[in-house]
């Protein structure tokens, strides 16, 4: 698991970089437009019978390569290939899947809407995954934790002896899959408890603390956007002192 702040597309980074100026968090038009050339597309609620907002390399929903016309659903397994991204919508949840990531949505409900989609799991076998949700309960499985989640956002790396895990904001219920005796509700505002979560330890020391790591505030702004939403957090421009990552 690399703790480097890799960033796999160079386009990606100037997204960040000009959502870290603040201007498109605040909604204001410049940073809007500058996110829509470097996107091809403004970052707002996506429409009825649409999932992706974006695919950088390659990505496939059930084996079959993905493009801007797929949808995903409930039951689906989404793949990313080496050095891609994809950054895509289910009912209220919206999601950044990184570079050789693998997510298998589980059960659920399909309705003749896909806005209303409810999915009751992600199991996230490789990768890293950031994703938000609201009003809505599911468990997320990774190699070594289960994590309960109470409708917030959360960003998640699956080694095959290692997860980490952080809770951007809300309530999750975390325990580790080999060590029942491991486990914690975290409670956060913001980034409060980044957690590793270990695949062998001793009894009761599966859960330990760890850096805040690999993900930003502006991209929880992005794919909440995509659902219509804001982060539970909005700082004016200069005036915040919590966790960036620095290019």
């Amino acid at each position: 698991m690399r703790n480097d702040d890799d960033v796999e597309d160079p386009r990606r980074r100037r997204l960040v970089e000009a959502l870290t100026i603040g201007a498109f968090a605040l909604g204001f038009p410049s940073g809007a437009v500058f996110a829509q050339g470097i996107l091809g597309t403004r970052p707002e609620k996506l429409p009825p019978n649409r999932s992706f907002y974006r695919i950088a390399g390659t990505a496939s929903v059930n084996g079959s390569a993905a493009t801007m016309q797929t949808l995903v659903r409930p039951g689906d397994t989404v793949e990313t290939g080496r050095e891609s991204e994809a950054i895509f919508v289910v009912g209220g949840h919206a999601m950044i899947l990184r570079s050789e990531g693998r997510l298998i949505l589980e059960g659920g409900r399909e309705t003749a809407r896909p806005a209303s989609w409810f999915i009751s799991g992600l199991r996230l076998l490789t990768g890293k995954l950031l994703s938000v949700s609201r009003d809505s309960q599911l468990r997320v499985t990774t190699s070594t934790g289960f994590m309960g989640i109470r409708g917030t956002g959360w960003y998640a790396e699956s080694a095959p002896d290692l997860t980490y895990f952080c809770t951007c904001y809300g309530t999750i219920d975390i325990t580790a899959i080999n060590d029942p005796e491991s486990r914690e509700t975290v409670v956060s505002k913001h980034h409060d408890r980044p957690l590793y979560i270990i695949g062998k330890s001793a009894s009761g020391k599966a859960i330990r603390n760890a850096p805040f790591i690999n993900h930003t505030d502006q991209e929880l702004a992005l794919i909440e956007a995509l659902v219509g939403r804001a982060p539970p957090f909005m700082f004016p421009k200069d005036d915040y002192d919590g966790p960036r990552r620095d290019y």
